[in-house]
């Protein structure tokens, strides 16, 4: 049976959950209708409880902000000194009884005022202006652009204008050469800083409203297509409502979160108890609730603070340190309840509720295969890319605006990129809650470190039997789908106090002379022998805890052969004199509270036992592992390890295949000398 639970504590946390949700909860009321433009109106007759302006779409506005733009009046400023130095210029030429013609034309050319060829234009890619604004002794007036000269235009005047005063032929000629053409100069400065302003107080102007919907006013009656003007205004009045305080009684309000908040925290708590309900008697449980913590109630702060907000959130980041510590069975309920926030707060919640649990698993399942912390990038990136693609139906089925997918691609690169920024806060959590990552797992299972190296420098024997022991856990842990990663680490470790006293134990015996006098027992009582035997599991977890080994991996050193008796020191002991105390050879550690506890300890015993096989045929490894894991339920060993009988079935027949592919028979080659002796 597994370890108890402490209902008390699991209670208690779940009810700090609740509340932490309850009071994080949005405090305006949510629009309970669902509609889609070109769809049927499925409810009752929709009539306003308030007044409220109906809002522009986002391409409305910009349509007109655009035609704002290119409405705008160009700005010139009018300069008195160009026209006064053109006229004093006139009156000084030598044109006779022309003069007066001419200076008439040029003061009324240059009183309207003149321009280059280019014509009047305040942006090239604007166009012409019809009006302009001319400032003339510090005020502006607009004029009609027909009415002001181009430079060309306004010599051609001028000819006409004197040719109209009766001059003679040759006109034409006779101006240029006393240069009066020349006299006529642009007096019209473009002003770009005063015309960019002008503009932009021009699209202030633009109204963000509609019209203005009245109390009581239909909006829409039951069965009448939603037309885009309807949905305006439908979409206008769910914008009034979620923007103002919830308008009805603050304590349904509170009520219906702290309901809400229970709702999720008892999904939570079938999620965990239907997965993995071991989680509930150990750190990993306080863990999995801050990681929950995190992402819901940082979602729904999101959004408070803004309607987009949430974006942001790395939502993904949750599944990955989800992903550290629990298995593939735990992460996928778990994620989905903490994604539920999404679902029923947010704008579209339906769509990111998917995207975000698409992208999440999918992360999971790619982080996990890859193994290697450095390429967190690649999960980032291949986040996005998955969240982008799972973006693009909703988008031609008219979920989502398009001209709202840049910014909401950007919001999901930002959160995708956020999971690499975070990510490094997985250690903090594994110092904190105690835990051992698959990383760090991983780092434990190298041979190389310094004390696994001393263990094989000082114990050699004991330093092979843990390798066999590793690999045939291994091979049993798959078997049922368990924590392979985690008995390969127990399996190293789990006799690293024998190199305190490594000649005590028979594997290691090769150290010392064959001869029986030379052996570590010899001379010794059995109960002085069982006592320096079973010391090994308490020097394991002294050396174990000086070298900083995780918490989880001291378990192994202790329940690996739980409360059992050393056999073979006691059957001595009772077949010689005196009395006998089944305590001196009792192992005094703890029986296995884990499926990987309760696997290393039956593959602990079946390589050690192994050795003494004589015969290799399927039926006497059958018999021998029968046997062995038969003693051990026999004794009660495996009692608290949370092993079904199913699944000590089938860890049975893993271990008995493994240990015929170990000890598969060989062909026996011919001696080559006794070959060539009888040829």
């Amino acid at each position: 049976m597994a370890k108890k639970y402490n209902k008390t504590r699991i209670i208690l946390s779940l009810i700090v959950v609740a509340a932490a949700l309850a009071v994080a909860m949005p405090r305006t009321a949510k629009f309970a209708y669902d509609y889609k433009v070109g769809t049927e109106w499925k409810y009752d007759d929709f009539y306003s409880d308030l007044n409220f302006p109906v809002l522009k779409t986002g391409e409305q506005l910009r349509d007109e902000m655009q035609a704002a733009a290119s409405a705008v009046i160009p700005y010139y400023r009018y300069s008195e000194e160009v026209t006064a130095g053109a006229l004093r210029t006139a009156e000084s030429l030598p044109l006779g009884e022309l003069k007066p013609a001419v200076v008439s034309s040029i003061r009324s050319i240059m009183e309207k005022g003149v321009v280059s060829d280019e014509g009047i234009k305040w942006d090239s890619q604007k166009g012409s202006s019809s009006v302009i604004y001319i400032q003339k002794d510090k005020r502006a007036a607009k004029y009609p652009a027909s009415e002001i000269w181009k430079l060309s235009d306004a010599r051609a005047r001028l000819l006409s204008d004197v040719q109209a005063a009766g001059a003679a032929p040759g006109l034409d000629s006779l101006l240029r050469e006393a240069g009066v053409y020349d006299v006529i100069a642009p007096n019209l400065t473009y002003d770009r800083q005063t015309t960019e302003l002008v503009n932009a107080e021009q699209q202030k102007t633009v109204s963000p409203t509609s019209g203005y919907v009245s109390n009581g006013q239909l909006i829409v009656r039951k069965g009448e297509i939603v037309t885009q003007e309807v949905a305006q205004m439908i979409d206008s009045y769910r914008n009034e409502v979620e923007a103002k305080d919830f308008r009805g009684s603050k304590l349904m309000l509170w009520l219906g979160n702290s309901l809400l908040a229970v709702i999720m925290v008892v999904l939570l708590f079938f999620a965990i108890l239907f997965s993995n309900p071991q989680i509930f008697t150990d750190s990993r449980f306080f863990y999995l609730l801050t990681v929950f913590l995190l992402v819901t109630v940082g979602s729904l702060l999101a959004m408070r603070l803004d309607g987009d907000a949430y974006l942001f959130v790395p939502y993904t980041l949750s599944a990955l340190y989800l992903q550290a510590f629990f298995r593939k069975q735990v992460i996928t309920p778990v994620y989905t309840v903490s994604l539920l926030p999404l679902l029923v707060f947010a704008d579209n919640g339906t769509v990111y509720f998917i995207i975000f649990l698409v992208a999440g698993l999918v992360a999971t399942h790619v982080f996990q295969s890859i193994g290697r912390v450095w390429l967190q990038f690649a999960v980032a990136f291949l986040t996005f890319v998955v969240l982008t693609a799972c973006l693009v139906p909703f988008n031609l089925l008219g979920f989502i605006d398009i001209a709202e997918v840049p910014g909401i691609l950007l919001r999901l690169f930002v959160a995708s990129m956020l999971t690499v920024a975070g990510y490094p806060l997985i250690y903090l959590f594994e110092r904190v809650f105690n835990l051992v990552s698959q990383s760090r797992l991983r780092e434990l299972c190298d041979t190389t470190n310094p004390l696994l190296r001393e263990l094989e420098h000082k114990a050699p024997g004991t330093f092979q039997h843990s390798l066999q022991v590793m690999n045939m856990a291994d091979a049993a842990a798959r078997a049922i789908d368990s924590n392979a990663l985690l008995v390969r680490a127990g399996a190293l470790y789990h006799d690293i106090g024998k190199i305190a006293n490594p000649q005590c134990f028979v594997e290691n015996e090769s150290l010392l002379s064959k001869n029986e006098a030379d052996k570590y027992h010899f001379g010794l009582t059995p109960q002085q022998s069982a006592h320096d035997i079973i010391r090994h599991t308490i020097d394991g977890e002294e050396m174990a805890r000086r070298n900083h080994l995780p918490s989880v991996i001291i378990d192994f050193i202790q329940t690996h052969h739980g409360t059992s008796l050393v056999g073979y020191f006691y059957n001595k002991a009772l077949a010689g004199d005196g009395d006998v105390s089944e305590l001196d050879f009792r192992y005094p550690g703890r029986k296995p509270l884990t499926k990987e506890q309760g696997i290393l300890m039956i593959c602990d015993s079946i390589e050690a036992a192994s050795r003494s096989l004589t015969e290799y045929t399927p039926e006497a490894y059958s018999a021998f592992v029968e046997k062995i894991v038969g003693g051990k339920l026999e004794e009660g060993q495996l009692n608290d390890s949370d092993l079904t009988l199913h699944e000590l079935r089938t860890v049975k027949e893993a271990l008995k295949t493994y240990l015929a592919q170990m000890h598969h028979e060989r062909i026996a080659y011919p001696d080559r000398n006794k070959t060539e002796n009888k040829q």
